[in-house]
């Protein structure tokens, strides 16, 4: 029978929403009525004039809830709107991702609950003018929540109706009326609170796991600048062991100039580095920026890795220098020993030839 409904009705308004509803054994708890956001569409029956709320999540429909006049949509959040279909016993409850789709929901509802009041009006006017003798004199309309004094109709064969009014059961109704009506607005307000509630529940949990990200993430930083701290330290022991292995400051000055001044840098970029996780702890309570700085921070450990990497370029660069030097002087030593080697020869063979010339000399 949904379906035929569907057919001659024409949607008026639509937007995605969570849909709950109330808890019908205790009308105080909200019960999810679909896994994830679904669309909510306002249909207008032209056969009927009635306006209708409908959302179908798969082949079941999850609301289908007839517009009346009395009805209200109250917004008791940011973005969680609810309003109750007596006909359906239950109440109704929207969760919307922007706090705009939930004012453009609650003006559509407000703007098709006035068509449906002008379309009941004007069903009422063509009945009593299709019926001329119902349309007897009535009392002064009453207010919404109370009802026109019961008519007793008596039928008997022959005879004409009889009417006739009830005035006692009239006030009692009248005052069960207006107690029904003050336990449904408490009702309501207590509903309405919930619903608040369950809001900033769920707002509140999210920024507790977004803090915790960010400290962890903070925890991490720490470690990781107390890693580089470490290996800058050990970098700066092997220059200063390559300078004094050198003995040499001439050779390769420039370049231990450059990887001094580099070490330099860099402690200078890890203080600032910590600053700023002690700034980052201290203003923790915006997520948002949060989020932002710590990008930022993760681009700078990028560029602290690279610099890293370019200084212990710098360092492998200085111990091949440091190699070939010492290369060469082995080979100058080899070199000396060899001349030495040769000149105790030569010298050996003059005092040879020194001998030989004094013993000649004598004879």
């Amino acid at each position: 029978m949904f379906p035929l409904h569907r057919e001659r009705e024409q949607p008026i308004f639509s937007a995605r929403a969570h849909v709950f509803q109330i808890d019908p054994a205790t009308k105080r708890n909200w019960l999810p009525a679909s896994k994830h956001a679904v669309t909510v569409s306002f249909f207008y029956d032209a056969s009927r004039s009635v306006y209708r709320i409908i959302s179908v999540g798969g082949t079941k429909a999850i609301i289908n809830s007839t517009i009346t006049p009395n009805m209200t949509f109250t917004k008791t959040s940011q973005k969680f709107g609810q309003w109750a279909d007596s006909r359906a016993n239950t109440v109704y409850g929207l969760g919307f991702s922007t706090e705009q789709q939930l004012q453009q929901f609650a003006e559509q509802f407000k703007e098709v609950k006035e068509a449906a009041r002008l379309a009941r009006e004007k069903s009422q006017e063509r009945f009593e003018l299709a019926n001329p003798a119902l349309n007897i004199a009535a009392p002064e309309e009453l207010s919404e929540g109370r009802h026109s004094p019961p008519l007793l109709t008596v039928n008997g064969p022959g005879e004409e109706k009889l009417f006739r009014s009830k005035s006692a059961e009239v006030e009692l109704t009248a005052e069960k009326e207006r107690v029904k009506k003050m336990l449904s607005e408490g009702s309501m307000c207590e509903m309405n609170l919930e619903a608040e509630l369950f809001t900033l529940q769920d707002s509140n949990a999210k920024l507790v796991a977004a803090l915790q990200e960010a400290n962890s993430s903070v925890e991490q930083w720490k470690k990781q600048l107390a890693e580089y701290q470490e290996e800058t330290d050990r970098l700066r022991d092997q220059v200063a062991e390559l300078e004094a292995q050198l003995g040499h400051p001439a050779a390769g000055q420039t370049g231990r100039e450059e990887l001094s001044q580099s070490l330099e840098e860099l402690e200078a970029l890890l203080s600032a580095k910590d600053q700023e996780i002690h700034n980052l702890q201290s203003k923790k309570t915006d997520v948002g920026e949060l989020e932002k700085e710590r990008e930022e921070a993760m681009q700078r450990l990028q560029d602290v890795e690279r610099r890293n990497t370019e200084l212990e370029d710098q360092v492998q660069n200085a111990e091949k220098t440091l190699a070939s030097s010492r290369e060469e002087q082995e080979q100058s030593e080899v070199e000396v020993r060899r001349i030495i080697q040769v000149l105790d020869v030569k010298i050996c063979d003059l005092n040879d030839l020194r001998q030989s010339l004094a013993k000649l000399i004598d004879k």
